[in-house]
């Protein structure tokens, strides 16, 4: 057996994920990541290592027109090849807006909605190494706390992973029994799943967007990574390892206090250091704001402004229409966003 398939198998029992008896879905964008994954999910069968119901999962964003279409038909094409169940799904994303996270939103919402239907349990991302080692810089750059400098886990309730509202609900509620798992994450870099489609004499798609260096995310693969990988050549392992670390760092509000009130006392946040100030007020805002994922450092040292200012009635504008007033000695938060 191929090396890329043996740690599979040996990461597969680590997670203690089913052998038998249970339905998989397989997130295939058909590049070279989800199709290494969905090869070595093959062979894996084939050599009765394992005995599940794995179906193929590809969802057409309908941003590249033709090109995308190609994709959906590539993917098709692997799954009809290789005995693999397929499910597809189709939007067209407005070009409006954060359309990373539209992307990614609509994603969720099919992968979920087919686990749904067809009663699976668990759902497969084939996010690697170099992904993982991506987030650590995307969440350090807007000055994220230790729970984003964590990355990505490689198992969490797939609900968990889903944006939330203004109240901390999820947008799309799934059946908390779906498992979100990530198999590549702690063992394979892209040159690896690429490496092993090759040997296997099997294309992949190659997406343009991911040359655009109008997103950040490509620029931090792009141009940083390579630029510190001359300090440190191994610095996609580096990076993978410490947010997996930092995984298992609490944040300090989550140990002092898991209660936080609607309104914060001033008097009481004047005391606090500068890194439990942050901390405590990136928990305040995801337990009103729902996520603090489109929120930046700077949002957090205007708060931290906000808080030291002796005048009242001043406000900080948060993404996504939140907005933290100073009013008789608390912070409020208020959603103004219109709703459509």
């Amino acid at each position: 057996m191929e090396y890329f398939p043996l740690n599979l198998l040996t990461e597969w029992r680590r997670l203690e994920l089913p052998f038998s008896d249970a339905t998989v879905i397989v997130a295939v964008s058909g590049g070279a990541d989800s199709v290494s994954l969905l090869l070595a999910l093959h062979e894996l069968r084939e050599r009765k290592k394992l005995d599940l119901r794995i179906i193929a999962a590809h969802f057409n964003h309908g941003l590249r027109g033709h090109a995308s279409d190609a994709d959906a038909d590539h993917v098709k094409q692997l799954a009809s090849k290789y005995g693999f169940e397929l499910s597809l799904g189709r939007t067209n994303l407005p070009k409006t807006g954060n359309l990373e996270q539209n992307a990614r939103d609509a994603r969720y919402e099919f992968l979920g909605n087919t686990a749904i239907k067809l009663k699976a349990s668990t759902i497969l991302t084939a996010h690697t190494m170099n992904d993982q080692a991506e987030t650590l810089l995307m969440n350090l750059i807007r000055g994220s706390g230790v729970r984003g400098l964590g990355g990505m886990m490689a198992v969490r309730l797939f609900q968990e992973e889903l944006n939330t509202d203004k109240d901390g609900e999820p947008f799309l509620p799934f059946s908390e029994s779906i498992t979100l798992v990530r198999p590549l994450l702690r063992w394979a870099k892209t040159a690896d799943t690429e490496n092993y489609c090759r040997s296997k004499n099997v294309e992949f798609s190659r997406d343009p967007m991911n040359e655009d260096l109008v997103f950040r995310r490509v620029w931090i693969r792009k141009i940083l990574l390579p630029m510190i990988a001359e300090v440190n050549p191994k610095i996609v392992e580096t990076l993978a390892r410490t947010a997996e670390l930092l995984q298992h760092v609490p944040e300090p509000e989550a140990a002092e206090d898991t209660q936080i009130p609607e309104e914060l006392a001033v008097k009481e946040l004047k005391v606090l250091s500068k890194p439990a100030l942050y901390d405590r007020l990136r928990a305040w805002l995801k337990q009103h704001y729902g996520s603090t994922r489109s929120l930046e450092l700077k949002h957090i040292e205007a708060i931290e402004r906000l808080v030291n200012s002796r005048k009242s009635g001043k406000m900080v504008e948060l993404p996504g229409g939140g907005r933290v007033t100073k009013h008789n000695g608390q912070l409020e938060f208020r959603n103004i966003k219109v709703e459509k």
